[in-house]
Protein backbone atom coordinates (compact mmCIF):
# COMPACT_ATOMS: atom_id res chain seq x y z
CA UNK A 1 0.00 0.00 0.00
CA UNK A 2 2.63 2.70 0.38
CA UNK A 3 4.62 1.48 -2.40
CA UNK A 4 1.44 2.52 -3.91
CA UNK A 5 0.96 5.55 -2.49
CA UNK A 6 4.37 7.16 -3.11
CA UNK A 7 3.49 5.94 -7.20
CA UNK A 8 0.10 8.04 -7.02
CA UNK A 9 1.89 11.05 -5.22
CA UNK A 10 4.37 11.11 -8.10
CA UNK A 11 1.96 11.15 -11.39
CA UNK A 12 0.04 13.67 -9.59
CA UNK A 13 3.13 16.08 -9.01
CA UNK A 14 3.62 15.19 -12.38
CA UNK A 15 0.36 16.21 -13.64
CA UNK A 16 0.26 19.27 -11.74
CA UNK A 17 3.63 20.16 -13.00
CA UNK A 18 2.41 19.86 -16.53
CA UNK A 19 -0.72 21.39 -15.83
CA UNK A 20 1.28 24.57 -14.47
CA UNK A 21 3.51 24.64 -17.40
CA UNK A 22 0.50 25.12 -20.09
CA UNK A 23 -1.57 27.91 -17.47
CA UNK A 24 1.92 29.75 -17.37
CA UNK A 25 4.58 30.65 -19.70
CA UNK A 26 7.73 32.53 -20.45
CA UNK A 27 7.30 34.70 -23.16
CA UNK A 28 10.24 36.79 -24.96
CA UNK A 29 10.53 38.79 -28.79
CA UNK A 30 10.98 35.57 -30.09
CA UNK A 31 8.02 33.95 -29.08
CA UNK A 32 6.01 36.46 -28.23
CA UNK A 33 3.59 36.32 -31.43
CA UNK A 34 2.80 32.51 -31.06
CA UNK A 35 2.24 32.48 -26.95
CA UNK A 36 0.60 35.71 -27.31
CA UNK A 37 -1.09 36.92 -30.27
CA UNK A 38 -2.19 33.55 -31.83
CA UNK A 39 -2.43 31.75 -28.27
CA UNK A 40 -5.22 34.53 -27.63
CA UNK A 41 -7.38 33.89 -30.25
CA UNK A 42 -8.44 30.00 -28.61
CA UNK A 43 -8.05 31.38 -25.04
CA UNK A 44 -7.37 34.82 -23.60
CA UNK A 45 -4.06 35.45 -22.28
CA UNK A 46 -3.02 37.46 -19.58
CA UNK A 47 0.54 39.14 -20.23
CA UNK A 48 2.55 40.51 -16.89
CA UNK A 49 4.77 42.49 -18.11
CA UNK A 50 7.50 42.59 -15.79
CA UNK A 51 11.27 42.29 -14.61
CA UNK A 52 13.27 41.14 -11.72
CA UNK A 53 14.58 44.41 -10.86
CA UNK A 54 10.83 45.49 -9.85
CA UNK A 55 9.67 45.25 -6.66
CA UNK A 56 6.11 45.84 -7.28
CA UNK A 57 6.80 42.82 -10.06
CA UNK A 58 7.59 40.70 -7.38
CA UNK A 59 4.79 40.93 -5.34
CA UNK A 60 2.34 40.58 -7.95
CA UNK A 61 3.64 37.80 -9.88
CA UNK A 62 2.97 35.17 -7.08
CA UNK A 63 -0.79 36.36 -7.11
CA UNK A 64 -1.13 36.05 -10.86
CA UNK A 65 0.25 32.76 -10.82
CA UNK A 66 -1.83 31.54 -8.11
CA UNK A 67 -4.86 32.81 -9.50
CA UNK A 68 -3.86 31.09 -13.07
CA UNK A 69 -4.47 27.63 -10.99
CA UNK A 70 -6.83 28.69 -9.20
CA UNK A 71 -8.56 29.85 -12.46
CA UNK A 72 -7.75 26.51 -14.06
CA UNK A 73 -7.69 27.06 -17.93
CA UNK A 74 -10.29 29.90 -18.03
CA UNK A 75 -6.53 31.83 -19.37
CA UNK A 76 -3.14 32.11 -19.53
CA UNK A 77 -0.68 33.79 -18.44
CA UNK A 78 2.64 34.71 -20.66
CA UNK A 79 5.35 35.91 -18.02
CA UNK A 80 7.04 38.99 -20.25
CA UNK A 81 9.97 39.36 -18.84
CA UNK A 82 10.86 43.62 -20.53
CA UNK A 83 14.27 43.06 -19.95
CA UNK A 84 13.90 39.62 -22.52
CA UNK A 85 11.60 41.12 -24.96
CA UNK A 86 12.10 44.72 -25.76
CA UNK A 87 10.57 45.21 -28.72
CA UNK A 88 6.77 43.63 -27.11
CA UNK A 89 7.43 46.02 -24.59
CA UNK A 90 8.15 49.21 -26.85
CA UNK A 91 5.43 47.34 -29.31
CA UNK A 92 2.73 47.85 -26.81
CA UNK A 93 3.93 50.88 -24.96
CA UNK A 94 5.17 49.72 -21.88
CA UNK A 95 5.97 52.69 -20.12
CA UNK A 96 5.70 51.20 -16.33
CA UNK A 97 6.11 47.99 -15.13
CA UNK A 98 4.19 45.65 -13.63
CA UNK A 99 1.42 46.05 -16.70
CA UNK A 100 -0.55 43.71 -17.46
CA UNK A 101 -3.08 43.55 -20.47
CA UNK A 102 -5.46 40.51 -21.38
CA UNK A 103 -5.09 39.63 -25.24
CA UNK A 104 -8.60 38.32 -26.79
CA UNK A 105 -8.87 37.61 -30.71
CA UNK A 106 -5.20 38.76 -30.95
CA UNK A 107 -5.48 42.12 -29.83
CA UNK A 108 -5.25 43.70 -25.88
CA UNK A 109 -8.63 44.48 -24.44
CA UNK A 110 -8.22 45.57 -21.42
CA UNK A 111 -5.25 46.22 -18.86
CA UNK A 112 -4.05 47.49 -15.17
CA UNK A 113 -0.60 48.83 -13.88
CA UNK A 114 0.86 48.51 -10.85
CA UNK A 115 0.55 45.83 -8.48
CA UNK A 116 -2.48 45.21 -7.25
CA UNK A 117 -4.06 43.21 -4.12
CA UNK A 118 -5.44 39.63 -4.82
CA UNK A 119 -9.44 40.92 -4.52
CA UNK A 120 -9.03 43.29 -7.08
CA UNK A 121 -7.05 41.66 -9.79
CA UNK A 122 -10.01 38.65 -9.32
CA UNK A 123 -12.45 41.27 -9.81
CA UNK A 124 -10.44 42.23 -12.93
CA UNK A 125 -10.59 38.95 -14.44
CA UNK A 126 -14.15 37.92 -13.46
CA UNK A 127 -15.11 41.18 -15.66
CA UNK A 128 -13.01 40.13 -18.45
CA UNK A 129 -13.49 36.73 -18.71
CA UNK A 130 -16.81 36.14 -19.34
Amino acid sequence: MDELERIKKEKMKKLLEKAKAKLIIDVNDNNFEEKVIKQSENIPVVADFWSQRCPPCLMLGPILEKLAKEYNKKFILAKVNVDEAPLASQKYGIMSIPNVKLFKGGRVVDEFIGAMPEPVVKRWLDANLR
